[in-house]
């Protein structure tokens, strides 16, 4: 039986880990369906867009226990794979929290642009209770959004974060009620999807990059080839003139 399932619509696919008999953790069969699943949806021109989520209870309770039982180096890395290639799709990822994201299960929440947190949507490490350091580039990513300190309160001390704590540490986008939890992540990804594909993955692309940059200067230069390329597409023409129709109708009314 299939542990995640893809469902398009209005150009965004969304994407269902589906195994909550054991809260959907990322099992190597599951990060092995993650990988095939989200490789197809890059292939797609259909695709502008991609919501991720859990069938409840949970959004993703991390590795599961008995594969990380038997952990070699080599299983480890496909269990990365489920969220790393979310990590490296290349146009927008929500990740629709819909209950608890813990260990392996919150990496593959910071694996996505953006998260939006239901009421229910915990934010939790756990590496620690069990004894485990974490992998997949976990210290990494929540170094990158909550900051040293925070990363250590997280991880080290076991911090729990709810859907507005996660919102006030920079860790999601915003918390919603569960029922409108779905309805909000795709009307966020519609946006997306209103702009030229090729378009899109090259902000995406420059966003990433802007990770490494120090200084405002150095920012500049890494926008400005693909502005220039931006402003010789047939896409953007086409709306400045639309754009400038609408600005002489309203001065003639």
């Amino acid at each position: 039986m299939s542990l995640v399932k893809t469902e398009l619509r209005d150009g965004v696919a969304t994407v269902t880990l589906e195994d909550p008999r054991r809260r959907n953790a990322l099992s190597l069969a599951m990060a092995e369906e993650m990988t095939t699943t989200f490789r197809e949806l890059e292939s797609s021109s259909d695709v502008g867009a991609v919501i991720l989520t859990g069938t409840p209870p949970a959004f993703s309770a991390g590795a599961d226990l008995n594969d990380l039982e038997q952990a070699t180096r080599e299983s480890l890395r496909q269990i990365y794979e489920g969220f790393l290639v979310v990590a490296r799709f290349p146009l927008p990822t929500i990740a629709a929290v819909n209950g608890p994201a813990v260990g392996a299960g919150l990496n593959l929440a910071l694996a996505c642009d953006v998260r939006l947190a239901a009421r229910s949507a915990r934010f939790e490490s756990r590496f620690i209770d069990l004894a485990l350091h974490p992998g997949g580039g976990h210290t990494w990513m929540l170094t990158q959004l909550l900051g040293p300190q925070g990363a250590a309160a997280v991880v080290l001390c076991g911090e729990s974060l709810d859907g507005e704590e996660a919102v006030r540490h920079g860790l999601a986008w915003a918390v919603v009620e569960d029922e409108r939890l779905m309805d909000e992540a795709l009307t966020l990804a519609k946006r997306t999807t209103k702009a030229p594909r090729e378009m899109v993955q090259k902000l995406k692309a420059t966003l990433r990059d802007m990770v490494a940059v120090t200084d405002h200067n150095e920012a500049v230069e890494r926008e400005l080839e693909p502005q220039l390329w931006s402003v010789e597409q047939p896409a953007f023409r086409d709306r400045i003139e639309a754009l400038k129709r609408r600005i002489a109708s309203k001065k003639a009314e």
